[in-house]
């Protein structure tokens, strides 16, 4: 004779009931696909393939003017590392980083302990700081471009009223890099101010506060209590700077169009050149990821170092 176990008893003693998974429960799947495809699809297909197709055209002989293309191996990077110009063009991008990264740094800290020494008129000196940042590149060009002016710039003006001698800001192949890096820390010293700016309100008084009671001076509190708190903020800052001024074209391109001879010629305006102007996509193709695959050893070695240091 059988016996049956009444539905919604529990199961006799020494047995398990069968595990039912929560698909099987729901008897539907869960909308996480849905959520992602929104983003999947444009990631797939204005990064992923081109990135891909890319790479796909270094090792190939593309161009603008013929359709046919052939497989050309490691003749395009063979070719990159033998350029003169792609070692000319990189020296150039070192150079502006250099001078414009140490300024965006400096700068910016010295402007947000200004703002957060509690002047008057908080609200001008944080519009007037962060204002040129919000300008676009060609309006930013623009007005330095009259600035620069030999004849009729502020700047010659200036010169001559202090009895100097006019300077070729953009025609001097020994200044016209200062002139854009000195541009650039007027266009974009405001991001790195807020950054500074929120750091600072963020640090806690009590340390400061206390060496103030220990008699430790206004400078003293500022190198040995502010600044060290800072330092993480100071390593973001210089990490993000020093990876946008490597990728730095817009600005160049416009002012000066990489002259006078060469001088201020970036990586990026030399590939530019060559792949819409010479029209060989395939060695512009090379010479973006020789600069790429720099740019992601630089990125590592400075986290390396932040880490070591933290």
């Amino acid at each position: 004779m059988t016996t049956t176990t009444p539905v919604g008893a529990p199961a006799p003693t020494g047995e398990r009931p069968p595990a039912v998974s929560p698909r099987r429960r729901t008897g539907r799947r869960g909308p996480g696909p849905l959520f992602v495809l929104p983003f999947a699809v444009p990631f797939v297909l204005f990064l992923v393939w081109p990135v891909l197709q890319g790479i796909w055209m270094s090792f190939t002989d593309s161009s603008l003017a013929l359709r046919d293309t052939s497989f050309v191996g490691l003749d395009n990077y063979a070719e990159a590392f033998g350029d003169p110009d792609v070692w000319s063009s990189l020296g150039n991008t070192v150079l502006f980083t250099a001078a414009s990264s140490v300024p965006l740094v400096l700068v910016a800290l010295a402007m947000a302990l200004l703002v957060h020494s509690g002047l008057a008129g908080q609200w001008a000196w944080r519009l007037s700081f962060f204002v040129p940042y919000l300008l676009p590149v060609t309006v930013v060009t623009l007005i330095w471009t009259w600035l620069y002016q030999p004849d009729v710039g502020l700047g010659n003006e200036l010169l001559g009223a202090l009895g100097l001698e006019p300077v070729g800001w953009l025609s001097d192949e020994s200044v016209a890099m200062w002139s854009v890096a000195a541009l650039t820390v007027w266009w974009t010293v405001g991001f790195n101010f807020l950054l500074y700016l929120a750091a600072l309100q963020s640090l806690p008084t009590v340390f400061d506060e206390a060496a103030a009671l220990d008699g430790a001076g206004a400078w003293r509190r500022l190198w040995s209590v502010t600044l060290p708190q800072l330092r993480r903020t100071t390593v973001l800052v210089a990490m993000l700077q020093i990876l946008a001024s490597l990728k730095v074209f817009d600005q160049i391109y416009i002012l000066t169009k990489g002259g006078p001879n060469g001088s201020t010629r970036p990586i990026l305006e030399y590939v530019y050149d060559v792949g819409f102007t010479g029209y060989r996509l395939g060695y512009a193709s090379a010479v973006s990821y020789v600069f790429f695959a720099l740019v992601i050893v630089v990125s590592l070695a400075q986290l390396r170092l932040f880490r070591q240091e933290d």
